[in-house]
């Protein structure tokens, strides 16, 4: 059974850091693409980033291009989100993905297989 843990969740202030974790156990990590998404209050879940099983590609959707950076250690089967310069917008619960298509960097919320239960992030003004 694969299971992903998020943490690294808080609350900070605009323009202040934070990174997200996730650790994943079963499965084949070094296999899977992996992805962050998003749900705001009152929102639909959202795509936020993703990298290739290898880590040598990454996708990043438009409203966190430049301020988010996502990466992997396969050795640790873990993978990051570095959150740099956040804002109001960015409050929302953050989920990890594994994808089996280890070659993608999807978007798409059906395209995961597998998921973790969230890691609330708030960030106030």
């Amino acid at each position: 059974q694969v299971q992903l843990d998020e943490s690294g969740g808080g609350l900070v202030q605009t323009g202040g850091s934070l990174r997200l974790s996730c650790a994943v156990s079963g499965g084949t990590f070094s296999s899977y693409a992996m992805g962050w998404f998003r749900r705001a209050p009152g929102k639909e879940r959202e795509f936020v980033a993703a990298i290739s099983c290898s880590g040598r590609t990454t996708y990043y959707s438009n409203s966190v291009k430049g301020r988010f950076t996502m990466s992997r250690d396969n050795a640790k089967k873990t993978v990051y989100i570095q959150m740099n310069s956040l804002k109001t917008e960015d409050t929302a619960v953050y989920y990890c993905a594994a994808d089996k298509v280890s070659w993608r960097s999807s978007n798409l919320v059906s395209s995961y297989d597998y998921w973790g239960q969230g890691t609330q992030v708030t960030v106030s003004s």
